[in-house]
């Protein structure tokens, strides 16, 4: 089976922004992903979240360009990730954006969810952040 990753919006932006304080660390990830041929997936609503919030915008244009639709997999959610997350989101009572995001990751059967946040839901699939991955 590929070793499928899932990344979080907040590690795409910790790429993009060199003042964000996990770039360094973002860097490193995307290095050893790459090392060691790991499948990168993110979902395409994150691409207008990236856009809206990085300063830069030319630099989130030609990352998308260059590096995400080249290399990476970009995830639509359709009707069953919708249906799923929006269920546990009410059941759980989570953010939905999240949920969105870790029901994508596991219908295309990502082993790992990456991500900063401190606190993320738990939908069945590993969540880890930096040191987990990079350490573990």
């Amino acid at each position: 089976m590929a070793n499928k990753i899932f990344l979080d919006t907040n590690i795409v932006l910790d790429l993009l922004e060199s003042s964000r304080k996990n770039h360094q660390k973002a860097i490193e990830l995307l290095e050893h992903l790459i090392n060691n041929s790991w499948e990168i997936y993110i979902s395409e609503d994150m691409l207008s979240t990236i856009y809206y919030v990085a300063k830069d915008k030319r630099t989130v244009l030609l990352f998308i360009e260059k590096v995400i639709l080249t290399d990476w997999n970009v995830l639509s959610f359709g009707k069953s990730v919708i249906k799923n997350a929006t269920r546990f989101a009410l059941e759980k009572d989570c953010d939905l954006e999240d949920a969105l995001q870790c029901f994508c990751a596991k219908e295309c059967e990502c082993r790992i969810f990456l991500t900063s946040d401190k606190k993320f839901i738990d939908c069945g699939i590993e969540i880890l952040d930096y040191d987990g991955f990079l350490n573990g």
